[in-house]
Formats: C-alpha cells, sequence, structure tokens
C-alpha cells in the first residue's frame, strides 16, 4: 500500500481512460465487467479525467462502483478549458460536475489535468485546496507539471500528488521532476506504465484508437523501439513471466504507483501479478541499458499536445 494524502491505495491502480473509446472502439458492459475483478483482486484506486469521452469515463466509473464504494479511492481530473468551445471552467465547476457524473458525496484525489498557461498554477490549486478544506475533495494533485510547477503550486496549498507518464520507454521524469517529488513528500504516480500496450508487445492498433496520431506508433518509430523492446522480452522469457509483467517491475521498483489499464481481465490478472516480481539490480541495469533516457523514437504525444507536457532535461 501507499499513502497519498490521507488515503492508502493498492500497490497499483486503476487506469480507467482506455474504457471510453480512446483506444478505439469499447463495450460499456465489458468495461464494467472488467472493473469489478479488479476491485476483487484488492485494487482500490482508480483513475478518470473529465476529459476522458467528455464526462463519459467518470459516469461509467461510477455506475461500477455503485454499491461497491467503501474502501475505494477515486480520482478524477480537470482542465479549464471546457471540450472544443474551449470555454473555461473553474476548478469548483469541475468538481461539482464531476461529482455528479461520480454520483459520490466526494472524490478522493482531484488533479488539475494540464497546467494553463493563461493561468496561473497557484491560482488553480488554490482553489482545488479550498475545495479540499471544505471537503467536496480529499487530496490535491497535478498532472504533467514540471519541477517548477510543482514547487509552486505546492509553496500554494500542498499537493498529495503528482501524475506524470512513467515508463521504460518515457523515463524523463527522471531528471528533476521525481527527485521533487520525493523532497516534498508527494506520492508520483506513473499513467501508461505499459507505453500504451507497446512494452507489453501490443501490435497495430485499430481504426479510431488515438494512438494512430502519436508519433511513437508511426511505422519507423514502431520499428526502432521494436528493438528496444526485444530486451523486455528476453528478459520475460528468462523469468517465464510476461513483457507486461516485467515493465511493471520495473516502474514498481522505483517506489511509484503505476496505474495501467485494460478492457481484459486476462490482462488485468497479469499486470496485478507483477506485484510479485523483483528484478535484481543487473537486471534493472539491463532494461535502462536498453531504455537510455531519451532514446525513445518518436514524441509521446502529437506537436499541439507536447505544448502542454514539460520539457524534460535527459542529463542532471
Amino acid at each position: 500500500m501507499a499513502a497519498i494524502g490521507t488515503a492508502r491505495v493498492s500497490t497499483q491502480g486503476f487506469g480507467a481512460m482506455g474504457l471510453s473509446h480512446v483506444y478505439g472502439a469499447a463495450d460499456e458492459a465489458d468495461s464494467i465487467r472488467t472493473l469489478h475483478p479488479a476491485i476483487d483482486l484488492g485494487i482500490n484506486f482508480f483513475d478518470t479525467a473529465t476529459a476522458y469521452g467528455d464526462g463519459h469515463n467518470e459516469e461509467l466509473l461510477g455506475r461500477a462502483i455503485a454499491g461497491r464504494r467503501d474502501g475505494l479511492v477515486i480520482a478524477s481530473k480537470f482542465t479549464h478549458r471546457r471540450g472544443g468551445d474551449g470555454t473555461r471552467v473553474t476548478a469548483r465547476e469541475a468538481v461539482d460536475a464531476s461529482l455528479r457524473r461520480l454520483d459520490v458525496e466526494r472524490i478522493d484525489l482531484y488533479y488539475l489535468h494540464r497546467v494553463d498557461p493563461e493561468i496561473p498554477i497557484e491560482q488553480s490549486v488554490g482553489e482545488l485546496g479550498r475545495l479540499r478544506d471544505e471537503g467536496k475533495i480529499g487530496a490535491v494533485g497535478v498532472s504533467e507539471a514540471s519541477a517548477a510547477q510543482l514547487r509552486r503550486a505546492h509553496a500554494e496549498t500542498r499537493i498529495d500528488a503528482l501524475q506524470s507518464e512513467y515508463s521504460l520507454w518515457t523515463r524523463g521524469a527522471e531528471v528533476e521532476i521525481l527527485p521533487t517529488t520525493r523532497e516534498l513528500g508527494i506520492a508520483f504516480v506513473a499513467y501508461s506504465p505499459l507505453g500504451r500496450g507497446f512494452l507489453a508487445g501490443a501490435g497495430p492498433v485499430e481504426d479510431g484508437d488515438r494512438r494512430n496520431i502519436h508519433p511513437r506508433f508511426k511505422a519507423d518509430a514502431v520499428a526502432a523501439n521494436a528493438v528496444r523492446r526485444r530486451t523486455i522480452e528476453d528478459i520475460a522469457e528468462r523469468l517465464k513471466v510476461s513483457p507486461a509483467q516485467v515493465s511493471l517491475a520495473w516502474v514498481l521498483a522505483k517506489g511509484v504507483v503505476p496505474i495501467p489499464g485494460t478492457r481484459h481481465i486476462r490482462h488485468l490478472d497479469e499486470n496485478w501479478a507483477a506485484n510479485a516480481i523483483e528484478l535484481d539490480e543487473g537486471t534493472i541495469e539491463e532494461l535502462e541499458d536498453a531504455f537510455v533516457r531519451g532514446a525513445t523514437a518518436g514524441d509521446r504525444y502529437p506537436a499541439e499536445q507536447m505544448k502542454f507536457v514539460p520539457a524534460e532535461p535527459l542529463h542532471a
């Protein structure tokens, strides 16, 4: 278990984004049938956002946890811009809407999903801090903030969690962001710990899958990164586990909370079993030699979205 604010969360959480058409067609009944076994396994930390399916993901998660809310830690996120029209949204408006969609009395962790270049981060988190004081949310988080932004936010109000992309092929947070969270006592939540499925061996993606517009999933980048992935596959074969389990075991060894997501119970069980895998120092070094920081082919987002994630130096 790990601590986020006053809550205790399972070693792994569950990222629900992919349950709402982000990675191609999704069936709501199947999604809920995946969430219930996750709770039964011992996962108590579930992550959603207002942006996932324009609120649909929050509604889906709310239906899935109905009658099973006790002991669960529910996290959501907001941005200051609503949908395609760009209407400005306050943190208070966003929290109230999320509470309705999730059908809960309190959201245990609420993040600023992306730092708005036109709104000081102190203003955003300050309002979240007041909502925490009022009991509408249990903890305050920020997502994809730089180390400097994180320090400014934490000086304004206590930041309980930072969520950033972190995996073998996305290691920029190691330079400044991860050390800053440790210094300030902020929990680090790692999204996409399996590289949007690539590190687990995912092949071509279907029509309607958002990964089709990601540079890392273009043919030339896939070919280059597959060479690096071969190291994961070799280690998995040696340890008699899956590539997904090797990749997750590496993230878990870093003392962070990964939130892998899946639509398949088989993958859910496989991911959870990674908790029992301990990689020795030699194996960790072997993996990191294959995925040298900054060497992954292709940006992690399209150019327009890259403007809203921190640019991390490759070397300390």
